[in-house]
């Protein structure tokens, strides 16, 4: 993996050298890139404790990610449930699977004109030697996560209960207009706009509003 570059200011101080992550820090933005683990779920709900703690101005999180565990990725969505401060979240690329989950723990919700929504049910991970009793409890945990998933994207979107679950019987793709409508997204980015601190936005172009 490439190191990330780092920004030099000059400051009272004098001249500094800041990484991305802590100059996107101290604009309280936060970017989740890649797979959603534990490891990577440590790491944002500790930024996500850290912004908390020091003021309630709202928090961007930028998503990036093809999903990953379901755990780790509801321990982040619990977390921002809990925050003070608001978080908003912005879809670049993809948010699939669990990344669509934690684009949906946003209370703005933003998507770059080509960038897709991706939502299903949870699979059934691990080997083919488990035993009948304990694949019928891997199956009903399952179950009850499907169910939990459903219940998130129900209370976000507006959707029904039934629709949610005949979309998430296999992948369903979302382009930026698609989840505007279907309550997925909340604006869509366009033309030349730059996304400010606040959730706010500036530059010409227009914004596309569910």
């Amino acid at each position: 993996m490439l190191a990330a570059p780092n920004i030099i200011e000059e400051t009272s101080k004098g001249i500094q050298s800041f990484t991305i992550q802590d100059s996107m820090l101290r604009n309280r933005e936060i970017f989740l890139a890649g797979e959603i683990n534990e490891e990577s779920a440590a790491e944002i709900i500790s930024q996500l404790m850290y912004l908390d703690g020091r003021s309630s101005e709202p928090v961007t999180l930028y998503i990036s990610s093809p999903g990953g565990s379901v755990m780790s990725g509801m321990a982040i969505y619990d977390y921002i449930g809990v925050m003070q401060s608001q978080v908003n979240t912005v879809c670049i690329g993809q948010a699939a699977s669990m990344g669509a989950i934690l684009f949906l723990a946003g209370e703005e919700r933003m998507i770059l004109p080509h960038s897709r929504i991706m939502i299903h049910d949870p699979y059934l991970g691990g080997s083919g030697t488990q035993k009948p009793l304990e694949m019928q409890e891997q199956l009903d945990r399952l179950m009850e996560l499907r169910n939990i998933l459903a219940g998130v994207i129900v209370s976000r979107t507006g959707m029904s209960r039934k629709h949610v679950l005949k979309l998430t019987k296999k992948d369903t793709y979302f382009n930026a207009g698609q989840a505007l409508r279907e309550g997925l997204a909340t604006q869509i980015l366009e033309g030349s706009q730059s996304l400010c601190t606040d959730g706010s936005h500036k530059g010409k172009g227009g914004v596309s509003t569910f």
